[in-house]
């Protein structure tokens, strides 16, 4: 069975990483079950998905300790989800800061180099600067597919399994946008 975490903040597309995912594990004949938390998403605030999917899954919630992989859209909301991580996994941080609301209203301050931490503390963590791939992909929307399309080098599904999943999932106005968002994700490793 493998374990999956999205994480980041509202409108940075975690929900649809993570139904893209999704629709490519069912397609690859998985069982695969999937939990949201939105938390105050419509104002910035964290969301998560777990999603979970093998030969047979009974519960979509991913137990701390045992996440094979945690991708998450920005630096804090990665530390967030480190109780999940299981012993070998992988981290996939996107290097991009957002405020959250206390440091916006100066009550507290964004921790400093928080990538150099996880660098030291988790073997297995992969920072990976998205800028340049959503400059040539046309868009910032396009984060959440950048970042799944990192994940994919670690997953067994074949090319146009994430592509039909993209398809299935994306309005056709911005199919091709996202499937070369998806392409320059995987690039970055």
């Amino acid at each position: 069975m493998k374990n999956v975490i999205f994480a980041g903040v509202g409108g940075q597309g975690v929900i649809l990483a993570s139904k893209v995912l999704m629709e490519a594990a069912i397609h690859k004949g998985f069982d695969v079950k999937e939990s949201e938390v939105h938390g105050m998403a419509q104002r910035g605030g964290s969301v998560d998905c777990n999603i979970r999917f093998g030969e047979k899954v009974y519960s979509p919630l991913i137990p701390k300790g045992v996440a094979d992989f945690v991708v998450s859209l920005e630096l804090l909301e990665a530390m967030r989800k480190l109780d999940y991580l299981a012993k070998d996994a992988v981290l996939i941080v996107n290097r991009e800061q957002i405020d959250p609301a206390p440091v916006v209203m100066g009550a507290m301050k964004y921790p400093d180099d928080i990538e150099a931490w996880l660098k030291s503390n988790f073997k297995n963590t992969v920072v990976v600067d998205t800028a340049e791939a959503l400059k040539e992909a046309g868009t910032k929307k396009a984060l959440n597919i950048v970042l799944l399309g990192t994940l994919s080098k670690y997953l067994d599904f074949e090319i146009p399994i994430w592509e039909d999943a993209i398809r299935s999932l994306v309005k056709e106005k911005f199919i091709e946008q996202n499937i070369k968002a998806f392409h320059l994700g995987r690039d970055l490793i």
